[in-house]
Order: structure tokens, then C-alpha cells, then sequence
């Protein structure tokens, strides 16, 4: 079972920010960096999260990823045209993948993969969308159809919006923008994490919000 909470950061200093104030499950997603830099900042973070009893999840960066031992990957749609996914599977390194619509979802759910991504669920500041927001009534489809699969959702999250997420179907929220551009993150990511501890049923209005 993955933690109810999932912080997307660029770097490991990110990494140990957050994973000291209780986050279990993050992301390392770099771009524009050279290779060199971002095997780095791959090996430093799995050592922290080694260390943290974190898990880590390397975004694109498959290559890298077996390459210094790391056990989660994070996959695109665009991403998944070069990776090698046997050599993955070989290495038992499980794999999430991005989803926005049914033909996506259909390729995502023939890799056999540890999570499905569902997202933009709401308008979201870190990135010009090609996608429309998916709203909460695609997450109670996607649930639907991937039954016990873990279900991620991103995109324009915050902790006020947690309720409503979880209750149409999400199993974790994933968050860039909401807790790595706030006044003071560590104070953020507390909060993130206090109120998905709190939501243990169905309850609540979704309150509006545009970070992501």
C-alpha cells in the first residue's frame, strides 16, 4: 500500500527536506540537467531515502535508475516509447505510469504496472496543459477500471481538495507546486500530511484552489 501523500521535487535536497518532516513516498523528477548532475542527485537521494525509510520513485530517468539501484520508476506516455520495460522487470523495478485519457490508459494497464497516474485533475500552475482538467468524476472511473490498482491523482491539489479526491477514488495525491512554492514548505508538507491522515471515509466539499 502507498502513502496517501506523494511530493514530486527536482532535487535531493528536496528529497531530504521533506522526507524529514514525514513524507514516505517522493518523487525525483529533474529536467534540463546534464546526465552527470542527475545520476547525482539520483544517488543522493536514494541514499537519504535508504536512510529515511522512504521510498523513491525516479522520474524519465530509467536508465539511471537501475544503473544506481533504485526500485521505482515513473513513467510518461512519451517516456514509455524507449524505456525497456523487460529490462525493468528483470531488475524488479516497479513502474507508475501517466494517464489522461482511455487509449493511455489501455496502454498503461497492458505493462502491468504499480500505479496508474491520473491527472491534470484540476487547472495547474506547473505546466501549460494540452488537457482539459479531469474533475473528480474521472477519478471515480479510472478506479473503476483498474480496480485495486493503486490510482494517483495529480494536478492542481491542495490539502483542501484532499477530501473530495480521496473520496471519488484516489488512493494518493500526488503534489508539485503546492508545497515546493510555499512560504514555508516544511510547515505544507505537515499539513498535506495531516489531513490525508485525517480523511478516513468519503466526507466533504472540494474547496477551489489553483496551485498544483
Amino acid at each position: 500500500m502507498l502513502p496517501r501523500v506523494y511530493p514530486i521535487v527536482d532535487s535531493a535536497a528536496w528529497v531530504a527536506r521533506l522526507s524529514r518532516q514525514g513524507a514516505r513516498l517522493l518523487q525525483l523528477r529533474i529536467k534540463e540537467r546534464a546526465e552527470d548532475a542527475v545520476r547525482a542527485e539520483i544517488v543522493a537521494a536514494r541514499a537519504c531515502c535508504n536512510a529515511a525509510g522512504v521510498q523513491l520513485v525516479v522520474n524519465d530517468y530509467w536508465r539511471l535508475a537501475l544503473a544506481t539501484g533504485c526500485d521505482f520508476v515513473h513513467l510518461g506516455q512519451g517516456d514509455l516509447d524507449a524505456a525497456d520495460i523487460p529490462a525493468l522487470r528483470r531488475a524488479g523495478v516497479r513502474l507508475g505510469i501517466s494517464t489522461h485519457d482511455d487509449n493511455e490508459l489501455a496502454r498503461a494497464l497492458a505493462l502491468r504496472p504499480a500505479y496508474v497516474a491520473l491527472g491534470p485533475i484540476y487547472p495547474t500552475l506547473l505546466k501549460v496543459m494540452p488537457w482539459r482538467p479531469q474533475g473528480l468524476a474521472r477519478i471515480g472511473e479510472w478506479k473503476r477500471r483498474i480496480g485495486s490498482l493503486p490510482l494517483i491523482a495529480i494536478g492542481g491539489l491542495t490539502p483542501e481538495r484532499l477530501a473530495g479526491v480521496f473520496a471519488a477514488g484516489a488512493d494518493v495525491a500526488a503534489v508539485v507546486t503546492d508545497i515546493v512554492q510555499a512560504a514555508d514548505p516544511e510547515a505544507r508538507v505537515r499539513q498535506w500530511l495531516a489531513v490525508a491522515d485525517s480523511v478516513d471515509e468519503p466526507a466533504g466539499a472540494v474547496a477551489r484552489g489553483e496551485r498544483a
